[in-house]
């Protein structure tokens, strides 16, 4: 469950188990700053997009500037509910799902691809007015979803986006060794079935993030945690698909760092295990030279949960 779950003791100390177990289905607390934000109820609705209907959210009103914020790999379109609000005065800000995850439908196994994620991504920008405004909208990406906006923004719609923000999405040297390649090779073999856990409280006790770190904010992993599952017969289980990278291929993404037909923007983590400085560097070697490069302090990978109010604080001063 890439990019899905978090890691902290009740106690304090991290720890790669499960964040949530101690509360036992409780909802932990959380600051005002996090409460006023869910209080800005969003916009939603489906888009179809070649035969599967497609989440999204929307903050702020039609004809404003666009963001377009993509998730990672098993997450949603909810991982940006406590982001999207602080730019909804400013912006038309729609966050999607990607078919297989959240509550996007699913595909038949071997249906997904990155050119059909792309696909989705530009349908949800049409259908939620993201090109109605008099300027070019911006599109955010964390994680496996930069790649899915590389995609995006080196084929025919990339020139209809202002600025891309590729959010700690490592791309490695063409002919690096990669773990991700490796990963992939073995995606076809031992597709299980997602258990299905006879309670919430069970279930989400079973919440936990890979690649593993700790979290501080056991109340944004809460939120995150309880639109991940779907009530089925029997329990709850994990909304996104298990069978979703069953002969899924993504190419070298590489060469996409050069090719993008819009600005980018590179911003990750500044201890996120997947950013090490060879990777920063590589990237920053491939991208165009003048290319802003932003790290946020005392962030895993998981940025927009390890420190939410400073990646507000980088995106508002890179949209000004």
């Amino acid at each position: 469950m890439a990019d899905e779950v978090l890691a902290a003791a009740q106690d304090g100390t991290e720890s790669a188990a499960a964040p949530l177990a101690g509360l036992r289905g409780a909802i932990p607390q959380a600051p005002d700053w996090f409460r006023r934000a869910l209080q800005m109820l969003p916009e939603s609705g489906t888009q179809p997009v070649d035969g599967a209907a497609i989440d999204w959210l929307a903050w702020g009103r039609r004809g404003a500037p666009g963001l377009l914020l993509c998730h990672g790999n098993g997450a949603h379109a909810g991982w940006w509910r406590h982001i999207a609000p602080f730019f909804a005065e400013t912006h038309r800000v729609v966050a999607l799902s990607w078919s297989g995850m959240g509550r996007s439908e699913h595909r038949p196994p071997g249906g997904y691809s990155a050119a059909g994620f792309a696909g989705e991504a530009v349908a949800v920008a049409e259908a939620a007015g993201l090109f109605e405004a008099d300027i070019k909208p911006d599109v955010l990406a964390h994680s496996f979803g930069g790649f899915i906006m590389l995609t995006l923004l080196n084929g025919p719609h990339g020139e209809r986006f202002r600025r891309g923000t590729i959010l700690d999405t490592p791309v490695r040297r063409p002919n690096a060794d990669d773990p991700r390649r490796r990963m992939r090779a073995g995606q076809r073999e031992g597709i299980r079935p997602h258990r299905v856990y006879p309670d919430l409280a069970s279930a989400l006790a079973r919440f936990r993030l890979a690649p593993p770190q700790g979290c501080a904010h056991l109340f944004i992993a809460d939120m995150i945690a309880r639109e991940s599952l779907v009530e089925v017969p029997g329990g709850f289980t994990w909304a996104f698909d298990p069978t979703l990278w069953q002969d899924f291929k993504l190419d070298d993404p590489a060469p996409l760092l050069s090719g993008a037909r819009c600005p980018l923007v590179l911003m990750w983590g500044d201890r996120s295990g997947l950013m090490p400085a060879d990777v920063i560097a590589d990237m920053r070697r491939l991208l165009p030279p003048d290319t802003p490069a932003i790290a946020i302090p005392d962030a895993d990978h998981h940025v927009m949960i390890d420190q939410p109010l400073a990646l507000v604080a980088a995106l508002r001063a890179m949209l000004a």
